[in-house]
């Protein structure tokens, strides 16, 4: 998913404006390209299956987490070009083009 308009931006972080979601998809940033089986991602994340089904359903409709099959597991992996679409969305035109302040800190950050 391409992230042009506000309406795809909207869309993408209503899709990670949720807890677990949000978890998730950090999850599977952390993954890799390669992904995760869903029967992982539910033990890691401690979520049951018809949630976990939910949510990863959600964030793939929203085009930040793709699904392949592998035999009988189905694999979720983020969509990195999404993401950095949103971030480049996001960050688009930033300081009106001159040079932004450093980035802030961030020792304080739990990992998913």
């Amino acid at each position: 998913m391409e992230i042009k308009d506000d309406i795809a931006a909207v869309t993408a972080l209503s899709a990670l404006a949720q807890e677990h979601r949000l978890a998730l998809f950090r999850l599977l940033v952390q993954a890799g390209p390669e992904g995760l089986p869903a029967g992982a991602i539910a033990e890691k994340l401690g979520v049951p299956a018809s949630s976990l089904s939910f949510h990863l359903a959600h964030l793939n409709r929203a085009g930040l987490v793709s699904q392949t099959r592998q035999g009988r597991s189905l694999i979720y992996a983020a969509d990195y070009a999404a993401m950095n679409g949103l971030l480049g969305y996001l960050m688009e035109n930033c300081c009106g083009g001159a040079g932004c302040a450093a980035p802030a800190e961030q020792s304080e950050r739990k990992s998913a």
